[in-house]
């Protein structure tokens, strides 16, 4: 049996594929998106946003290379990626990822999913702007059923985005449950996935949110994805801008001066 490549090897976020060609034939990979288009002044956690330009170019490059999207859920391959799958993910359900994701989605045919905080649709980031972040909105009821129509689906991201770990059994278990079935109420579609707000899990609250009745939660854990991955432990990579390295930096600035 082939043994898996070293995660080590390669970029510890997704830009581009070239990096990653051979590791995403070693199993299903997920991308992790957040906030999509400008990054308004002030932002402090920079990488959480990309533009659109490079979203294009990302799915363009996905699918000339033969990847596609289905329907969100665990692998059932047993090994590898033979049928160049590839998940999209989208955490916390920003509005500036429906007014730049929907169009290049559509015009490359991929599909995903959106982990929506439920008990603040329509509001905002609470839990970020609580840590200096800028304020942005998320989807309200309106928005998230455009999101559905244009064929994309919906999963759980808790009520308030808490650390999971952090707070008492009672009230994490109030935190997966009732997300669950507020936007199973409001929307009336089976809620069967769900994700670990900051990838904040451990076994007692993975065992809440398979007794919940969801089918699979993803991590923030870097890697790809096969049957033999646990449904309530799956592998997702960050999707971001190419980052710019203190040496590479250094580098353009002599280049600059010298001239």
């Amino acid at each position: 049996m082939a043994m898996p490549p070293d995660k080590s090897r390669f970029p510890s976020y997704y830009t581009t594929l070239k990096p990653f060609a051979s590791f995403f034939a070693a199993g299903v990979p997920t991308l992790t998106y957040h906030k999509l288009g400008p990054r308004p002044r002030g932002v402090r956690l920079k990488g959480l946003y990309l533009n659109e330009g490079l979203f294009d170019r990302q799915l363009a490059e996905l699918r000339n290379a033969g990847f596609s999207t289905g329907p969100y859920g665990a692998p059932k391959e047993a090994a590898g990626n033979p049928g160049k799958r590839i998940t999209l993910t989208f955490d916390d359900g920003f509005t500036n990822v429906l007014r730049h994701g929907l169009d290049p989605m559509a015009r490359h045919g991929f599909r995903a999913i959106e982990f929506l905080v439920a008990g603040q649709l329509g509001g905002s980031n609470e839990w970020e702007v609580q840590q200096g972040e800028v304020r942005e909105k998320l989807m309200d009821e309106t928005q998230v059923r455009e999101w559905l129509a244009a064929g994309h689906e919906i999963g759980s991201h808790t009520m308030t985005h808490p650390f999971l770990t952090r707070i008492s059994p009672a009230r994490a278990r109030e935190e997966v449950f009732a997300g669950k079935k507020l936007l199973e109420d409001r929307f009336a579609v089976a809620i069967r996935h769900f994700c670990y707000p900051y990838g904040d899990w451990n076994p007692a609250v993975r065992d809440l949110v398979q007794a919940a009745g969801y089918e699979t939660a993803c991590t923030t854990e870097f890697g790809v994805n096969t049957a033999a991955t646990p449904a309530f432990e799956l592998n997702r990579i960050t999707a971001r801008h190419q980052s710019i390295s203190f040496k590479a930096l250094k580098a353009r600035l002599d280049r600059l001066t010298s001239q």
